[in-house]
């Protein structure tokens, strides 16, 4: 077991287009995302909301001007993304897909997952203009999981190389994170590795007989409003 807590560095709301995303963001807490940028090894663009405290919501979708791979070397998109059974959840709207956990210093992350590969997924170098992360990506691109159980529940890991934060750049929205729930038919199982990670702390689990889903409730301009 860890003996470091991680904290809350973001969530994740994965769209068809950044369009789709950030109108349903805008729609859901009246306040819509904007900046961002691109994801050049994973071919996919992002936009970003300011949640305060150091923690942000980030739109994400593939990136429709990304450069077509060589052949045999496009690697799977991060989240998920070239899943199928999530294209297909897609075509249907946008939603609250996942969450990334933040790993401080002086813990090195890289080192943490040579340490347990079995229990934490490769660590990729990563950019978007001038800010540079390593973030914990499974090989075939899909969500972290424990013991099979995963489905955007388990969170991914980031540690950012250098101490500005992206929630810094961005404008205040006046938005505010209160709780981040999770339901899972398997809660039990991820709950085990929420608390080895040390993140069990950062979402309320619940067990459910239905599809695994996240919740996250703000308090906004325009009142309290859930995200799911």
């Amino acid at each position: 077991m860890t003996v470091h807590s991680l904290r809350l560095d973001h969530l994740v709301v994965s769209a068809r287009t950044l369009d789709e995303g950030t109108q349903y963001v805008a729609d859901t807490l009246g306040v819509a995302p904007s900046g961002g940028g691109v994801h050049p090894l994973m071919r996919t663009c992002n936009r970003l909301l300011n949640l305060w405290d150091g923690v942000y919501l980030e739109v994400i979708a593939l990136d429709p001007d990304a450069p077509e791979p060589a052949a045999g070397a496009a690697r799977p998109r991060l989240f998920a993304l070239d899943d199928p059974s999530v294209a297909a959840r897609l075509a249907n709207g946008p939603y609250l897909s996942h969450w990334v956990a933040r790993v401080e210093r002086p813990r090195h992350l890289a080192r943490w997952q040579a340490q347990y590969p079995q229990r934490i997924a490769p660590v990729v170098p990563m950019t978007r203009g001038d800010f540079t992360w390593g973030l914990t990506v499974p090989d075939d691109g899909a969500f972290p999981s424990w013991q099979n159980a995963g489905d955007g529940i388990v969170p991914s890991l980031i540690q950012w190389d250098t101490t500005l934060h992206p929630s810094a750049r961005l404008p205040e929205s006046g938005v505010a994170l209160k709780t981040l729930s999770a339901m899972h038919p398997r809660a039990d199982v991820i709950a085990a590795q929420l608390d080895w990670l040390g993140a069990a702390h950062l979402i309320t689990l619940m067990d459910t007989d239905g599809a695994p889903a996240l919740i996250a409730e703000f308090e906004t301009p325009g009142g309290a409003r859930t995200l799911k």
